[in-house]
């Protein structure tokens, strides 16, 4: 965990603060787009699917990890985070949404490999497929004759 390398040799504690810098701003675009450019945000708002918006999320994510990070004895790669004591949270830096938009539309590091990690598994799976069509087959055979 982040806290054992924190408090861990100099090595790891350079390999935390590797992970932090690799993994804020990916962290930050998992909550999905801006409010302003979610399409689905006021549906699921409404549905009551979800209880607070792409935004309101993302901020509570960065005021909790903010002050985790201190504790860590480590910092995040942003320049621009620092409390703001007017609105009681932390103001951050602009998220890079030409990255987050490239990996929706399948442009990621690892889609190739995450595209051929999920063709596998399904090919790999088609024996329980074909396994449960058959039971499936037999077990509607069977009503057919009892009815």
């Amino acid at each position: 965990t982040l806290l054992v390398l924190s408090r861990g040799t100099q090595e790891q504690k350079a390999m935390c603060q590797d992970a932090i810098n690799r993994w804020w701003w990916p962290s930050l675009m998992m909550f999905g787009p801006k409010d302003t450019e979610s399409t689905n945000s006021d549906q699921s708002m409404k549905w009551k699917i979800k209880r607070k918006s792409n935004d309101e999320l993302r901020q509570n994510f960065v005021d909790m990890i903010a002050e985790q990070i201190k504790v860590l004895g480590m910092t995040l790669p942003d320049d621009k985070l620092k409390w703001n004591e007017e609105r009681k949270h932390y103001d951050f830096g602009e998220i890079n949404w030409d990255e987050f938009w490239a990996v929706v539309k399948g442009n990621g590091p690892c889609n190739k490999q995450r595209l051929d990690a999920r063709r596998k598994a399904h090919e790999e799976g088609a024996w329980v497929r074909e396994a449960a069509t058959a039971h499936a087959g037999k077990k509607n055979a069977g009503k057919t004759k009892a009815a």
